[in-house]
């Protein structure tokens, strides 16, 4: 009995500590991440051990410095004017005798999420390993190398290639560091997967499979796999010898009445895994996993658990505007939340693999996932630094260490990701195949209207036959394939027309269409046995109704979930603003559009602009009808003003003053929007989204704003769990105060632009102020911001030590206000 407690305790104590760090999956791990030196400058002496430091600046991981620059309308518009360059990040730490004392059985590892890019890592002057690959995870083992006393780690970043994107990458050690700690015999990293075999309303069947790192044949070694329910109840388990000869075990559970993961209920069960060496726990693990199934057939799409549905999906880069490329667990959530709030049920990882909570949050939310590899393979890209699509471009990029390391960051990419429920693809590229950029072929001849990418010029037998990307997707698919073989292999395809004269459509198992809406039927007579979709879009009417309405078209990606960083146009645009919500994940007049095409739930909104008419090409004058209205009602009295309804209801009336405006119209079919033309005064107007029978399901009003009186603020914490006005108290949160000018009304002013000074005392610190507005160029890491659309958006990070949080919201000619919250401990 008293072994059998000592053993439970055990494995309590070391699953608890290994709950953090699902993604390396062996050992016992702790956050690295405090009191790093940094310097961008660049020294092949930084990386000895007694290199001078004192006068580096002290930093907290992760960390962005290419945010921290000064934007510039001299540097490249690709990765949003904002600089690049080497830097060096260093750490000592004092390791005692006892955590020395047997280097044979306890191993040290240092692990990164990112480090953007071409890392070196040296410890007290020792090559640990390069890894160019910014958007990689990675680690070494650190054990050979430490002595009592102080160890000294340094990291040399070179970003010196700045503009080697086609978006802001940023630079330097922006994702979390773990120290690892493990017996020499351990679980290996990544080495813990399970994929659902079979399933019905009655049992399931889940495959796992273990492997070990460092067995022997004296070693007396048990894998004991154990899956528990929500509220922590064993509902499987399972075990199995290991043996230097069989490193790699797998393992069936069996689960009566499984609870399966979808979209509306995200059930997560836990597989618990023991490394035994006799009766004691040695090593362990804990993951989350979903038991669902995928089904993708040509002529109907996509099914989840047997329910066909539409993908309805964006495309995410990793930035958040004004923190760049370290982006917060609660920024994240708060980013999925509000996309999902207007009907989003997918995200593509737009080119590469992302931070690690980023699909912890998608198992959690019901969001479905497209993980991607890489943006470019063997050859560089266009690189435009003049602004997007203009000017001479630049060539620099990544494709100097494909051939050497594409296999293994695809490879890396599905092992450290495959046991999220979330993610229903692999995709292994995004638009290698543009046409000219950099593959040709004699299909390109005639400017092929079908293709809808620009072309630069016909076929050129001087750029890289096209035929070449067949080959690559075949290798890369195989690299997936030899990890997980439970999700399809994709690509996102920019030229189908030339791809379809190559081996890449049939490499792949699902199939990408890049803004190609017209081959969609076309492709599927001529490909019956290929799946299409679209993996990237816009944000047209007429993009949806091409998925809506073919049955064969499973889903699409639009282009994009949010603004972001990089792709600017010529200066000022600090990105490119396509997003369905702004830099501060604030729904645009395009994200309430979306909502009334996607969701399920009643929407309304109304958006407002004069009756002007426009030149078409044609030569007719019309007045458009526009999905990117934004909701302000300030106008001259009697002006004649277009007010467009963006609703799922069958039909919507509109009312201004209490009186009927606008008599009860259906959606034009052509568009999607109710409109109406009415005189402008003022006052209240109210759209009513009614059903067919004329009940009222939902509404939206906007009022005449008066002048700019006031500030108001609230926190906007939006989270699974939580309550949108409340602060985060708990030491190291982040809070997002919601900022905004107001009237005497109480209502926002979407026309002010204040400038607002936001000061903070106690034990907090402002990270950076968030107005939305592209382009504004100024300095988002200050105190000082002006507002856009009537709001701000302020990232306030808590400080590790307890105490009372008073921030001050000041402007000219407006009622300043302070809002106050208490910083409690963990």
């Amino acid at each position: 009995m008293k072994l059998k407690l000592t053993l439970i305790l055990t494995i309590c104590m070391m699953t608890a500590s290994l709950a953090s760090h699902a993604q390396v999956s062996f050992g016992k791990s702790s956050k690295f991440n405090d009191g790093w030196l940094f310097a961008l400058q660049d020294d092949s002496l930084f990386s000895r051990a007694d290199a001078p430091d004192r006068n580096w600046q002290r930093r907290t991981l992760p960390h962005d410095w290419s945010i921290e620059g000064q934007l510039s309308p001299t540097l490249a518009s690709c990765t949003g004017y904002l600089p690049g360059g080497i830097g060096w990040y260093r750490k000592h730490f004092t390791m005692s005798a006892t955590d020395l004392a047997d280097k044979d059985k306890a191993l040290k590892f240092i692990y990164f999420e990112g480090v953007y890019n071409r890392s070196e890592v040296y410890l007290n002057g020792h090559l640990l390993g390069k890894r160019p690959n910014g958007y990689a995870s990675f680690m070494y083992e650190m054990t050979p190398y430490l002595h009592e006393g102080e160890n000294v780690l340094a990291v040399r970043v070179d970003h010196s290639k700045y503009a080697d994107s086609r978006w802001y990458t940023g630079s330097g050690i922006y994702r979390d560091v773990w120290m690892i700690e493990s017996p020499k015999c351990h679980l290996a990293q990544w080495g813990t997967g399970y994929k659902v075999l079979k399933i019905s309303d009655s049992s399931a069947t889940i495959l796992m499979d273990v492997k070990v790192d460092n067995a022997d044949a004296a070693s007396n070694l048990t894998v004991k796999v154990e899956m528990l329910s929500a509220d922590g109840k064993v509902v499987a388990k399972a075990q199995s010898a290991v043996t230097a000869a069989k490193n790699a075990v797998a393992m069936k559970l069996n689960v009566n009445r499984p609870h399966r993961w979808n979209l509306d209920d995200p059930y997560l069960y836990t597989l618990r895994t023991t490394l035994l060496q006799g009766n004691n726990a040695i090593d362990g693990n804990e993951i989350k996993a979903g038991l669902r199934t995928l089904d993708f057939t040509p002529d109907h799409g996509f099914a989840l658990n047997g329910k066909n549905m539409k993908v309805k999906g964006v495309c995410l880069h990793h930035d958040a505007g004004a923190l760049g490329a370290v982006v917060p667990e609660q920024v994240w959530e708060r980013r999925l939340i509000k996309l999902k709030e207007i009907g989003v049920n997918a995200i593509r990882c737009a080119h590469n693999p992302q931070s690690p909570i980023l699909y912890d949050l998608c198992d959690r939310l019901g969001l479905m996932m497209m993980d991607e590899a890489s943006d470019e393979w063997e050859f560089p890209k266009r690189k435009w630094v003049e602004g997007w699509n203009v000017g001479t471009p630049s060539y620099d990029g990544t494709f100097d260490f494909f051939e050497e390391w594409i296999d293994r960051d695809v490879t890396d990419m599905v092992r450290r990701d495959r046991n999220h429920p979330s993610i229903i693809l692999w995709s292994i590229g995004n638009e290698v195949d543009y046409p000219n950029d950099p593959y040709s072929h004699p299909i390109l001849d005639g400017g092929n209207a079908a293709i809808n990418q620009p072309m630069f010029g016909g076929y050129d037998p001087k750029r890289p036959n096209a035929e070449r990307i067949g080959k690559i997707a075949k290798r890369l698919a195989a690299c997936v394939r030899s990890i997980d073989t439970s999700r399809p292999v994709t690509g996102a395809l920019a030229g189908v027309v030339m791809s379809n004269q190559t081996e890449y459509p049939e490499a792949v198992d699902v199939v990408g269409y890049n803004y190609t809406e017209n081959r969609y039927d076309e492709d599927h007579k001529t490909y019956p046995k290929r799946v299409i979709y679209g993996s990237e879009n816009g944000v047209g009417y007429d993009a949806w109704c091409a998925v809506r309405d073919k049955d064969f078209i499973f889903g699409q990606f639009i282009w994009t979930g949010t603004d972001y960083l990089g792709e600017s146009g010529r200066w000022p645009s600090r990105g490119l603003n396509t997003g369905l919500l702004d830099f501060g994940s604030f729904a645009k007049p395009r994200g309430h559009f979306r909502a009334s095409l996607w969701c399920e739930q009643p929407v309304c909104y109304i958006g407002t602009y004069p009756a002007t008419a426009r030149r078409g090409r044609n030569g007719d004058s019309t007045i458009p009808v526009s999905s990117e209205a934004l909701d302000t009602w300030n106008y001259e009295a009697g002006q004649t003003i277009r007010v467009v309804c963006y609703t799922n209801s069958p039909q919507a009336r509109l009312t201004l003053n209490g009186r009927i405006v606008g008599d009860a119209k259906s959606k034009d079919p052509s568009n999607g929007i109710i409109y109406w033309d009415i005189p402008y005064e003022d006052g209240t107007l109210t759209a009513v989204g009614m059903s067919k029978e004329g009940k009222d399901e939902a509404s939206y009003t906007i009022n005449t704003n008066l002048r700019p009186c006031s500030i108001r603020a609230r926190f906007d914490n939006t989270s699974i769990n939580g309550n949108a006005s409340d602060a985060c108290t708990a030491s190291d949160a982040l809070n997002q105060l919601l900022i905004e000018v107001i009237d005497d009304n109480g209502n926002v002013v979407r026309l002010a632009d204040n400038n607002i000074t936001c000061r903070i005392e106690g034990p907090a610190r402002l990270l950076a102020l968030e107005g939305s507005d592209n382009t504004d160029m100024g300095n988002y890491r200050d105190n000082q911001q002006r507002v856009h659309n009537g709001r701000l958006l302020a990232y306030i990070s808590n400080l590790s030590r307890p105490g009372t949080v008073k921030v001050h919201l000041s402007s000219p000619l407006l009622k300043g206000c302070t809002i106050s919250y208490e910083v409690t401990n963990h």
